[in-house]
């Protein structure tokens, strides 16, 4: 589906890398793992989570400057992540969880990688095409696991031609039209709707860990952003 909408834009350049793509597929191997044990909204809000992390670690390192209240936000973000993980009946799996740290820190890899230029959407479609070969010699290793069946099938099929190829397709056109403070409140929206279309659609249990986690984490992180965006 990328493939298909990169070649109809006019702006083509930019066609990945190998790199980016590995990051790429350790974001969708990690996630799908993830997923088999997670629920919507904590598997949702532990990858957003993982990202921003990553990638406000890798501005620390590059010797960004934090304020007060965003050294604040980043502390009461890591404290429900550590929160929504402890140990009790409500704690998600310690497997699922890893699984879905590491997908996230992989994509915030693959965001950081992507600051390279080019348009988004070519290598973005580029990226993909080159993790055909190593998502196979995943496939080949979860044989003995496959199931297959005509719902199944489909679901795959709309999450990645219509949520994954097309919706990133809709961010890329977004993004340029929003501000950076506005992009990225945005994105804090996710987790919330992840765990809202879990309750409504999937049946899941919105708990308190999760709510006072979600809380924590996207209150945390909206003030690293809101200040980096006034500074």
């Amino acid at each position: 589906m990328l493939g298909v909408l990169a070649h109809a834009r006019s702006d083509r350049r930019g066609s990945g890398n190998w790199p980016s793509a590995f990051a790429l597929f350790a974001y969708a191997a990690g996630f799908s793992l993830a997923y088999v044990s997670l629920s919507a909204g904590t598997g949702a809000l532990l990858l957003f989570g993982s990202v921003q992390a990553t990638m406000i670690g890798y501005g620390l390192w590059r010797g960004e400057r934090l304020s007060s209240a965003q050294w604040f936000g980043l502390l009461l973000a890591a404290g429900g992540i550590i929160g929504l993980l402890l140990p009790g009946l409500a704690a998600p799996p310690l497997l699922g969880a890893a699984f879905m740290i590491a997908a996230g820190i992989a994509w915030g890899v693959y965001s950081l990688r992507g600051r390279s230029g080019g348009d988004p959407t070519a290598v973005t479609a580029g990226n993909f095409i080159r993790t055909v070969p190593i998502t196979l010699v995943l496939a080949l290793a979860m044989l003995p696991r496959l199931h297959i069946d005509t719902s199944g099938t489909l679901y795959a099929i709309a999450s990645g031609a219509l949520a994954s190829g097309v919706g990133y397709a809709i961010w890329y056109t977004a993004l340029p039209q929003l501000r950076a403070t506005i992009a990225a409140t945005v994105q804090l929206s996710v987790p919330v709707i992840a765990a809202l279309g879990g309750v409504l659609l999937l049946g899941e249990q919105f708990t308190l860990r999760l709510v006072f986690a979600s809380i924590a984490i996207l209150s945390g992180i909206a003030l690293v952003i809101l200040g980096k965006s006034g500074s």
